[in-house]
This record gives structure tokens, sequence and C-alpha cells, in this order.
């Protein structure tokens, strides 16, 4: 059984509380990624999707200089490095998440994405239904 460790990415860019949602969304552009992690001091206080972008600013009709800390989500679900694969998976179907923050105590040390399990192969067959069913709820709320 793979370990998060395995297939985790470890080079992960974050943003900080001093950055603004402007700043946020051009680095998820140049970065081609749909989530920044929002880090204090070395310790993991929330993460920001694209989507929370549309929902919590645009949407609302917030400016682009609005702090990120008002559009971030800080309820994170998050695993550790040893945590196995196939649990996180559970995890991401039960909660309804793409990807999953990596730590270490408060310490962001990588991020885990649906794309990660995919490249490499989990082929388990709980894993793969757990997959299935995030990316079916998703398509049906999207539309």
């Amino acid at each position: 059984m793979d370990k998060i460790r395995d297939i985790m990415t470890d080079e992960v860019d974050s943003c900080s509380l001093l950055d603004n949602v402007y700043e946020v969304a051009v680095k998820m552009k140049e970065l081609n990624v749909g989530a920044i992690p929002i880090v204090d001091n070395d310790k993991l206080v929330g993460m920001i999707t694209d989507r929370d972008i549309v929902l919590r600013c645009v949407a609302e009709k917030n400016p682009p200089s609005s702090k990120v800390e008002e559009i971030m989500s800080k309820d994170l679900i998050t695993v550790t490095k040893e945590m196995d694969a196939h649990e996180a998976a559970n995890l991401m179907a039960k909660h309804q998440v793409r990807r999953l923050p990596v730590v270490e105590g408060e310490k962001l040390v990588g991020i885990i994405s649906l794309g990660d399990f995919a490249v490499h192969h989990l082929t388990d067959q709980k894993a793969g239904e757990a997959l299935s069913e995030i990316s079916e709820q998703n398509n049906v709320i999207q539309h």
C-alpha cells in the first residue's frame, strides 16, 4: 500500500495572509493550479481555490484587493505523509474535495490531489470508487 509520502507533491507554492486575492489569482495563473495554500509563519492557516475566488469574491462584488483571510477556507481537512493513500482517497470522497494539504504538525510539507492518484496508478478498487464518487458528485454540483 502506498503512503501519502510516496505520491504527494512536495514542492508547493503558497501565499501569506499579507497577499490579496488578486495576487493569489495571478500566482494560480502562473503555476496553472486551482488552489493555493495560505501560510502564516510556516503554519498552514487556510486554502484558496479558484472556486473560492469566484464565489466569495467576484460573485459577492468584493474587490480583487480583498484580503485572502476574507475568502479562504479555514476549516481544512489535512493528511500526514505517513497516512495510507487509500485512507486519503476516502477522506477526499467523504468531504468532497479534490486536494488535501499534507502537514507535519501545523507546517505545510506538500499537497495530494486527485491527479496524484491518477499519475501513480492507484488501482485499488476502493480508492478508485472514492475518486469516481468525487468526480460524479462534483459534476452534478457544477451543472
